[in-house]
C-alpha cells in the first residue's frame, strides 16, 4: 500500500532515505549528547591509535562539536519529517512528490560533496590514501556519503524507479495535424 502512496521513492529508495539515513545522522548525535560524549566524537573525526582521552573538552570546541551534532540531527530529522509529509501530502501526486524530493536531494547531494571534501582535506597526509587505516567515523564521513551520493544521482537517473519529473520531457504536438 506504501507503494502506491509514495511512487516517487520507492523500494530500496524508501528504506534508505526514509529510514537508514535520518538513523545514520540521529544516532551519532545522540552519541554526542548522552553517550560516549563530545570527547569521542572530536577522538574520532581524525583516526588515531591513542585512546579517546577523558577529561573535558575545552568549552569553545564543546559548543562546536555540539552545534555540528546539531546539525546532523536537524539533517536526520528533515529526511525523516519532510519526506513523510511529502508522501502524507501528496499521495496522489508522484510529480510534486518528485519535485520535492529532487529539490531536496540536491541540496543533499551538494552537501555530500563538501562534506566529503571537507573530511578528505581535513585528513593527515598519511591517511589520506590509506582506507584501511580509516575508523568507522572516516568511513561514515567519507564511504558511505560517497554511497549516499551515487544513490541520489540513480535516483535522478530513474534508475530501479520509474521517473514522473526529473528526465521526463513532455511530448510537442504538431500542430498542422
Amino acid at each position: 500500500m506504501a507503494q502506491e502512496h509514495f511512487p516517487a521513492l520507492p523500494g530500496f529508495y524508501r528504506l534508505l532515505f526514509l529510514y537508514l539515513e535520518p538513523m545514520s545522522t540521529i544516532t551519532p548525535a545522540i552519541m554526542v549528547w548522552v553517550f560516549p560524549g563530545a570527547g569521542w566524537f572530536l577522538h574520532q573525526l581524525i583516526p588515531a591509535a591513542t585512546a579517546t582521552p577523558s577529561g573535558s573538552l575545552e568549552p569553545r570546541i564543546q559548543m562546536a562539536i555540539w552545534q555540528l551534532s546539531n546539525c546532523y540531527f536537524l539533517l536526520g530529522l528533515i529526511s525523516s519529517l519532510v519526506f513523510r509529509a511529502v508522501r502524507d501530502s501528496l499521495p496522489g501526486n508522484p510529480i510534486a512528490q518528485e519535485r520535492i524530493l529532487g529539490a531536496s536531494f540536491t541540496a543533499l547531494g551538494i552537501a555530500d560533496l563538501t562534506h566529503i571534501i571537507a573530511t578528505f582535506v581535513g585528513l593527515p597526509s598519511e591517511l589520506k590514501y590509506a582506507p584501511t587505516n580509516w575508523n568507522s567515523m572516516t568511513h561514515g564521513n567519507i564511504t558511505v556519503v560517497i554511497v549516499l551520493f551515487i544513490v541520489r544521482i540513480a535516483w535522478f537517473m530513474g534508475i530501479g524507479r520509474q521517473r514522473y519529473y526529473y528526465g521526463v520531457y513532455p511530448v510537442k504536438h504538431d500542430k498542422s495535424s
